[in-house]
């Protein structure tokens, strides 16, 4: 429950002035992309080679169509104007403007940010923000980096940055980037470098501001009736003007006495470098690098004004000591000629009520390194919000109308999704690695922002579902590579739990539900009809975000008139029909519409269940391994167990719902359906659990797609530290395939299923992830979800052995709690002062450098924790934080 202490909160008030359009709070925040180049949406190949399209060398030289990046930095919600810093350590051949890594087809294990950056701290409204960037003082190993990883194959390590000896004896800057809201359009910002090395040292400072180039496509999208905004130098400080933003000034504090040196630029590409065509522009975006790389004193406009501009200063800095910039970018009507009198007072202030804020909003009992740990994690996902822009009839057409639309664009990539308008804030991944959203991805991680800010987790859900994203078919979109691709359908499964969350923190919105549910009957019915291959509710799906877990490439056509029979596949749509039975009751206790909703739902569950379970090979389960299995459906009818005991398999107790009886009493259209349904098709009846015998208590009736018996099998295996039961959570796959690796020899070629607990050993999907064995949050959480609702249903009777041979009994509740410990103890020192996600560098260690710091990866290793993947992907691994907050209500929180 939100406290009422915690409500009076000045943050929480700004939220809630936020959600009523009294003040634009949110109108400015970290939504700059970490990266733009090697992005579908500013791909304009004909191939659709999007890494080698737009690079990373060409980045600083060519204007992007579709968004802006920088290193930390923040713009508007549309990304019109945008701030960020630009260093350069003196030796290095570029500015370091952006963050580094290898693309998709230089790394051994696809695309890898190469850069050590922490998001330390944020508020809801980003009134205060915190980052930290790491600078290696010796020239950058660009060359080394790329060709040590393009050298090195799928069975071996990453290599990063730390790898290389860059940060041996403190050779490295941190610089720490603080912004504080004195308004919603007042924005304090302060640079801090630091010198760690036992040296003097010189650095250069760019604080950089420009306009994203919304003038060099043509005349044929909206923005292109906006006059082409600028900046100019109005005395000692910068004017910024622009069409739909209005007027802005830029101040620059000169009471330290470090000299600068204004320069102005054009955001344009420069054509002539790169294409060897005549510019448009006089002045280009790559300017800055020519001025202090190559010393050019011609590219920058004299007559200081431009779209791009920034303060260059070379500073020398003692060992240990820091050097401070502070800027401020405020809005003429709210810029009173206060300049830097108040700068100080605003960031303590705006750093005094984040603390307050979550002071009040964590939960008593948690120890100092789980609070390091959640603010770390919520400061994560609330850097990992992006303006995120991309208009696909637009984009197929070409930058300038119909003439560029070639016949392979216009039926390439996306070309189904013409009607796609997003120009929005969306919670991505990972800004670097995945700069761009993935639809069953932002169902977890709004169930992270849900105690942090439910009104833009309740925004971003239904964004998903308005008609400018979701297909007419009723299809959501996946992600960019390939919006027809298909991600488990957790959206229901996110709405549900999040309305959940919301209730129990004093807040309904069945308005919000309504409109939700109304639009999830359009995405179940494509499911429906589109992924129940033979019509006999056994649903494939395609690859459905597990990426390598399967023997084959599940994304592709098996051929020979063959496919695939999912396990994960039909349990995800029996997850899908017990939220939306369960979201239609909650709809139908006061709009008794809901109750024809909530019988179609049941049936639907019901007859998933009996396919699923059927005996003699016609269901999914296999009595002998006492596990639900993949089946390969060849042309003859014939169906092959294909027996890879994986996380397939265990997400089959995600179907379950509890049906509250006292409730039902008092819906006579759904229980009239219902008692018939349960008289008259004893057929389909028997292979759910709803009368179940465990349970005397009739006041409520559990679904749930696994029989008992099985569900008990189940259990077995998943708590068997021999198979999924690790030290740090669930495996994606049974260590047993260590020993014992699945094979299956299709189309004369061989395929084989081993357990492989680190990071991909094949490219299959580019290698980038591993569901052979790494533990992976989002599918951990929602077993735990899973088993504290039969824990709810069936209570401390039900007690299994935990782990498997140990001899110690628990409830299923319990369970949950061990799992979640296990899970959240990856973040946490351990005795040797080492997080085991972090345990690979020994900086992160207690009693070194970069001990407080903390990183979210993607995956982790299933026997050691490392994390692994994508570094940031404080996304759905912001989901420890839930667990954390759940481990304290259990009473299990520990120092």
């Amino acid at each position: 429950m939100i406290t009422e202490r915690e409500n009076s909160t000045p943050e929480r008030i700004r939220l809630a002035e936020e959600a009523a359009f009294e003040r634009n709070w949110k109108r400015w925040g970290p939504y700059l992309a970490e990266r733009q180049w090697g992005t579908v949406r500013e791909d304009y190949s004909e191939g659709g080679d999007a890494w080698n399209y737009l690079t990373h060398d060409q980045a600083r030289s060519r204007a992007y169509r579709w968004g802006e990046d920088g290193l930390l930095g923040w713009c508007d919600r549309k990304s019109r104007i945008n701030f960020a810093p630009v260093l350069w350590n003196g030796k290095d051949p570029i500015l370091k403007e952006r963050l580094f890594g290898v693309s998709g087809t230089q790394g051994n294990h696809g695309e890898d940010v190469k850069e050590c950056y922490y998001y330390l701290n944020s508020t809801p409204t980003h009134s205060f923000t915190r980052a930290l960037y790491k600078y290696p003082m010796s020239e950058y190993p660009y060359a080394d980096l790329v060709d040590t990883n393009t050298q090195r194959g799928p069975d071996e390590p990453e290599y990063g940055l730390e790898d290389t000896g860059v940060f041996e004896n403190g050779e490295y800057w941190d610089v720490e980037t603080t912004v504080a809201k004195a308004g919603p359009s007042d924005l304090c910002w302060r640079l801090r470098v630091t010198n760690n090395s036992d040296a003097e040292q010189t650095i250069h400072i760019l604080p950089s501001v420009w306009m994203r180039n919304s003038w060099a496509w043509g005349e044929d999208h909206f923005e292109s009736k906006w006059a082409k905004p600028s900046i100019k130098l109005d005395g000692d400080r910068l004017q910024l003007e622009h069409s739909d933003m209005g007027k802005f000034h830029f101040y620059l504090d000169e009471s330290d006495g470090v000299e600068h040196e204004w320069l102005f630029t054009e955001n344009d590409s420069n054509l002539k470098l790169l294409f060897g065509q005549q510019n448009k522009a006089k002045y280009q975006k790559d300017a800055f690098h020519e001025y202090l790389i190559n010393v050019r004193k011609d590219v920058v406009n004299p007559a200081m004004e431009g779209t791009k501009a920034a303060a260059w200063m070379k500073v020398t800095v003692q060992p240990g000591e820091t050097q401070e910039v502070r800027c401020r970018l405020i809005a003429v009507e709210d810029d009173h000629g206060q300049r830097f009198e108040d700068f100080a007072e605003v960031v303590a202030t705006r750093e005094a009520e984040e603390s307050e804020f979550y002071d009040c909003m964590l939960p008593e009992g948690l120890s100092e390194e789980e609070s390091r740990v959640a603010i770390q994690g919520y400061a994560g996902l609330l850097w990992s919000k992006q303006f995120y822009y991309y208009i696909v009839k637009y984009w197929l057409e070409g930058d300038n109308g119909v003439d560029n639309a070639t016949p392979a664009r216009l039926e390439g990539r996306n070309k189904d999704w013409r009607h796609m308008f997003a120009r929005d804030i969306l919670s991505m991944p990972d800004k670097w690695e995945y700069p761009w959203f993935a639809s069953w991805d932002s169902a977890f991680h709004m169930v992270a922002f849900a105690r942090l800010d439910p009104d833009f987790a309740k925004k971003q859900l239904l964004l998903f579902l308005r008609e400018w994203y979701l297909h007419p078919n009723g299809q959501i979109p996946a992600y960019e590579w390939s919006f027809s691709d298909v991600n488990p359908p957790v959206h229901a499964w996110g709405v549900w739990q999040l309305h959940k969350s919301m209730e129990m923190n004093g807040i309904e919105d069945l308005e919000w539900l309504e409109k939700a549910v109304q639009k999830l009957s359009l995405n179940f019915t494509w499911w429906v009809n589109r992924k129940d291959v033979d019509g006999n509710h056994l649903f494939a799906g395609g690859f459905l975000g597990l990426d390598n877990i399967g023997v084959f490439d599940r994304s592709q056509e098996l051929g020979e008139g063959a496919h695939i029979l999912q396990a994960d596949g039909t349990a995800w749509m029996g997850g899908f029909c017990s939220q939306m039975l369960e979201m239609c009751l909650k709809l139908a206790e006061t709009r008794p519409a809901y109750e024809d909703m909530a019988s179609k739902y049941f049936e639907h569950f019901v007859r998933i269940a009996r396919a699923m379970n059927e005996e003699y090979g016609r269901g999914l389960w296999c009595e002998e391994d006492g596990f639900y299995y993949d089946h390969l459906v060849l042309k003859t009818g014939e169906k092959i167990p294909m027996k890879v005991r994986s996380m397939v398999g265990l997400l089959t107790m995600m179907g379950v719902a509890e049906i509250d009886m006292k409730k039902v009493e008092k819906m006579p259209g759904f229980k009239k359906r219902l008692d018939w349904f349960i008289e008259n098709r004893p057929d389909l009846a028997e292979y759910t659990s709803y009368c179940d015998k465990h349970r005397a208590d009739k006041e409520s009736r559990l679904l749930m797609l696994p029989l008992r018996d099985r569900f008990e099998k189940l259990l077995e295996r998943m708590l068997d530290e021999d198979e999924f039961l690790s030290d740090y959570g669930l495996r994606s796959l049974s260590k047993d395939h260590k020993d014992h690796p699945y094979s299956i020899v299709w189309k004369g070629e061989k395929h084989t299923v081993s357990y492989v607990p680190g990071e991909s050993d094949g490219y299959m999907f580019g290698g980038n992830s591993n569901w052979r064995g790494p533990i992976w949050f989002p599918v951990n959480y929602i077993i735990i979800t899973s088993l504290r609702k039969y824990q709810h249903f069936y209570g401390d009777k039900f007690q299994v052995e935990f782990p498997k041979g140990s001899g110690v009994m628990m409830s299923l509740g319990e369970v949950a709690d061990q799992i979640s410990d296990r899970l959240v103890s990856m973040f946490l020192p351990k005795a040797c002062g080492c997080r085991p996600a972090l345990s690979k560098m020994k900086k992160y260690c207690q009693g070194q450098e970069w001990q407080d710091l903390v990183l979210f990866h993607e995956y982790f290793h299933g026997d050691t924790g490392q994390g692994l993947g994508a570094s940031h992907q404080t996304g759905w691994t912001a989901l420890a934080v839930k667990l954390m907050r759940d481990r304290v209500r259990h009473g299990l929180s520990k120092e």
